[in-house]
């Protein structure tokens, strides 16, 4: 039996009651933050283009674009949503996983929430927490460098898998749909490797793709069965070597979304390691910018294959999110990175060159090859003093978290931060209704905020 019916049955045998404490409180908070993030990617390039190029390929009012309000077929607001979600780098991360696992999952849950209408608060969570438990779980297993970009594929069949628990899917006929998925799956890292903005757009593309499955298999489409271990498979073609066993065993029992990390600032999770590092020790040896002669950052092989890339005059942004020596600099800078760190005019900003330039980042001996920690960071001073700060676990990280202080400040900030202003009073309802999401009547309330 291929693993796929595995999950397919954990999918379709689970509901809320069966979700722990800490996996609905941690559903609840990444169901907020990736609606905050995708109203910030409102503001974000290519944005209008692809809302434009939705409404050219067809028209239909069965859900809106996130702040824009365009009013679009479901799977084009799945796709356009989703790209907002991930195109500032600022969405949650499952770090073992190496997935970003609610962009794909919430924009297409929450265009066939609204394309439906009546999906309440309570189902709308459990589909959330079997989402994630999906993507994490493909990650998890995987023992392989990244060659397709995860977030996206991966994504594609949490979203399918959340979709088709709202559609009242069995086994079977979500078999079927994570086949159809499968079939489309799609999404490199070739844009990640060059910094294209392409990288987003993978993501919204699975999202799209996520609700054409699930309506293909509501209506009796078979699909393939044995999507992760055929000899055409998922493991085959887009992983490699993997291990399923002890992920198939904790179904039930261990819920991935607990194990979620937020992201505090807009670019790689991958540079949040030194920026954290060069922040502590910033705060502890209180030494000023201008002290600074080198930093070296000894990191894994993930990290620097993600996010190693030298600094250059004319980096694109989706580039500068993705080079730790920037985002480090602006971190040193200003004790923080916020989205304004990669405007135009910050991006060639001479002296933040200056400093990114000074940063080496090596590759230390860890074999795993999809590890974030641990690290070292060492800053040498132009007094001769040098400084240097490991890290096990990085800001954000459940056993580092962000506080609910920091979290809401986060969600605060995005809410102003999109293409339009949305109303005031909008966000602070947002915050209580998440709060109390399992008691919600229609999911609608929700968009109706984001997209008034």
């Amino acid at each position: 039996m291929d693993a796929i019916r595995a999950f397919a049955e954990h999918v379709a045998r689970s509901r809320f009651e069966d979700l722990s404490p800490d996996a609905v409180r941690a559903a609840k908070v990444y169901t907020l933050d990736s609606y905050g993030v995708g109203l910030a990617g409102s503001a974000g390039p290519w944005v209008a283009e692809l809302i434009a190029c939705q409404q050219g390929w067809g028209g239909g009012e069965q859900a809106r674009v996130w702040v824009s309000g365009a009013r679009l077929p479901a799977p084009a607001a799945a796709m356009c949503n989703a790209y907002q979600i991930h195109n500032s780098e600022f969405d949650c991360v499952h770090e073992q996983a190496v997935v970003h696992p609610m962009a794909v999952l919430l924009a297409a849950l929450t265009a066939f929430a609204e394309r439906e209408g009546g999906v309440d608060g309570k189902d709308f969570l459990t589909a959330v927490a079997l989402g994630v438990d999906v993507a994490a779980g493909l990650g998890v297993a995987s023992k392989s460098p990244l060659k397709f970009f995860r977030p996206a594929t991966a994504g594609g069949f949490a979203a399918t898998a959340a979709i088709g628990k709202l559609m009242g899917f069995d086994a079977d006929r979500l078999v079927n749909a994570f086949g159809i998925v499968y079939s489309q799956l799609c999404g490199t890292m070739q844009a990640h490797t060059e910094g294209s903005m392409l990288l987003g757009m993978q993501i919204g593309f699975n999202a799209r793709n996520a609700v054409f499955a699930c309506d293909m298999a509501r209506r009796g489409l078979a699909g393939p069965q044995n999507v992760l271990e055929g000899a055409f498979g998922f493991f085959k073609l887009f992983e490699g070597e993997h291990d399923l066993a002890l992920v198939l065993a904790a179904l039930g029992k261990t819920w991935r979304i607990a194990e979620v990390a937020h992201k505090p600032f807009p670019s790689g999770r991958a540079t949040h390691g030194v920026v954290d590092a060069c922040m502590e020790l910033k705060g502890a040896h209180g030494f000023a910018v201008a002290e600074i002669d080198t930093v070296e950052a000894r990191v894994p092989s993930l990290v620097h294959r993600l996010v190693g890339r030298p600094p250059t005059d004319d980096m694109a942004v989706n580039y500068a999110r993705l080079c730790v020596a920037f985002v480090s600099a602006r971190a040193l800078m200003n004790g923080f990175v916020g989205v304004d760190d990669f405007r135009p005019e910050v991006r060639t900003d001479l002296a933040t060159l200056a400093l990114a330039r000074r940063f080496s980042v090596r590759i230390d001996d860890n074999p795993d090859p999809n590890a974030l920690v641990p690290l070292t960071v060492e800053i040498g001073l132009k007094s001769g003093a040098r400084h240097a700060r490991k890290l096990d676990v990085v800001y954000g990280n459940p056993a580092k978290p962000m506080s609910r202080e920091a979290h809401l400040a986060k969600f605060r900030r995005n809410w102003t931060a999109g293409s339009r202003p949305l109303p005031a009073a909008g966000c602070e309802r947002m915050i209580a209704l998440v709060d109390d999401l399992e008691r919600l009547p229609d999911m609608r309330l929700l968009v109706d905020l984001i997209a008034p």
